[in-house]
């Protein structure tokens, strides 16, 4: 299993729940049909500060979603939302818990 993590700063943060409205409502369905995906998490880590996580089988998928990220936010016009291009960690997962919670 492959993780990407995106780190987000300089947030506009008058339009966070509009940027995570649209996460829900047009970018995880988008995510979610790629080869390989496994799981996508969007975290608020502080204020102008948002992080992703996303998992997929192989690092080729893995890359794939970059670019899917890249184009969602041109596409749904969020450039002055997320003005700073992300800091991207991204390697192979080599420990990890299945027991996840049902999230509510």
């Amino acid at each position: 299993m492959h993780a990407t993590i995106r780190r987000y700063e300089g947030v506009d943060t008058t339009r966070i729940n509009e940027l995570v409205g649209k996460v829900d409502e047009t970018f995880v369905p988008q995510i979610r049909e790629l080869p390989g995906f496994a799981g996508y998490f969007l975290i608020e880590a502080d204020k102008g500060i948002l992080s992703s996580i996303s998992l997929f089988e192989t690092s080729e998928q893995a890359e794939e979603s970059t670019k899917l990220v890249k184009n969602w936010i041109g596409d749904e016009n969020f450039g002055s939302a997320l003005p700073n291009a992300p800091r991207i960690t991204s390697g192979k997962v080599l420990a990890h818990s299945k027991d996840v919670p049902a999230l509510v």
